[in-house]
């Protein structure tokens, strides 16, 4: 049996190789030509703080203005939002700036916390009732298995807030971590004569490939320093949203030297070395923890085989001299 019995008599084997070939060199020619493509890390990013400009800037002169909405799935969320008028209520306004603090700006980004807020205890009710009552899945007492369908539904309203609270500290971390290498930037940008709000959106720009957190908040900072009638007032947001004390130290720093007139780049250059010296302080705190850290492991894993092989033999020689006696 040969592959031409599986194929038709008018397309020989030969063909069927040439064919297989030809595709393949085919498939080899598009995977290279994508691999070699030029992709700008920053178009995407850019093209978000642009949308984001206008919406500042139409927010500023029509506060009042509703956004609209785009995507089915974002319309329909936007329904019963409205419907159950989420929006009015206060606890809207310290979710959107929680988003704000996870990078997350959009209406839209709002409109699906509060759907999924509204939704997930309602499912986490309903599969815990499902599962306990109608598939009968464990054998619990009434009162437990009431207990159950509360705890899940507790669970369930929990888990946004929880997500939500991660993103924040995952995207503080981040930005925590490129601080010291953005000041050094704004530094030298301050240096060669920029102003503040040049050299945030210098160092946003530069820094927008390898640190896209810190990039967005300073290309914030930057559009709203342009945009807001206090310049303290940006500087403040900038450290309300990036709640870390490098963050707010070198706001502190930006408004005193605004305020009292000191040189810029002076300011930027004592909280670098600050920020550097914090670090090195850090990183030598991880290694003085490190022996008490590997005390345990070095008992369990690395003591017990080396026992055994330094005292194994000898065991093993006594126990033969003494069965032989």
């Amino acid at each position: 049996m040969n592959l031409s019995d599986f194929i038709s008599t008018s397309f020989t084997e030969d063909e069927f190789l040439i064919l297989a070939a030809g595709l393949s060199v085919f498939m080899i020619c598009i995977a290279v030509w994508y691999s070699l493509l030029e992709t700008d890390p920053s178009s995407k990013k850019v093209k978000e703080m642009s949308t984001l400009r206008e919406s500042m800037r139409g927010d500023y002169l029509n506060p009042i203005q509703r956004k609209k909405l785009t995507g089915n799935s974002t319309n329909q969320m936007k329904r019963v939002v409205e419907f159950f008028k989420l929006l009015k209520n206060e606890q809207a306004e310290k979710l959107a700036f929680a988003l704000s603090q996870a990078g997350k700006r959009t209406p839209e980004a709002l409109y699906r916390l509060l759907f999924y807020k509204l939704i997930a205890p309602i499912v986490a009710a309903t599969v815990a009732y499902v599962y306990v009552y109608v598939l009968k899945a464990v054998d619990l007492e009434p009162m437990a298995k009431t207990l159950v369908t509360i705890t899940a539904t507790v669970i369930g309203a929990k888990i946004p807030d929880i997500l939500l609270k991660n993103s924040i500290t995952k995207r503080h971390d981040l930005v925590k971590k490129a601080l010291p290498d953005g000041l050094d930037l704004m530094v030298i940008c301050t240096e060669a004569g920029l102003s503040l709000d040049a050299a945030f959106t210098r160092v946003s720009k530069e820094m927008i490939a390898v640190a896209p957190e810190l990039a967005d908040e300073l290309s914030l900072t930057s559009l709203e320093l342009g945009f807001l009638p206090e310049r303290n007032k940006a500087l403040a947001n900038l450290a309300a949203r990036v709640d870390i004390p490098m963050m707010r130290s070198l706001v502190n720093a930006l408004i005193q030297s605004e305020k009292f007139g000191t040189p810029l780049s002076q300011s930027l250059r004592v909280m670098s070395a600050e920020l550097r010296h914090e670090r090195l302080l850090k990183a030598e705190e991880k290694a003085a923890r490190l022996p008490a850290i590997m005390t345990v492991p070095m008992i369990i894993f690395i003591l017990p085989p080396l026992f055994i092989v330094l005292l194994g033999p000898a065991v093993m020689r006594t126990v033969d001299a003494l069965s032989a006696m």
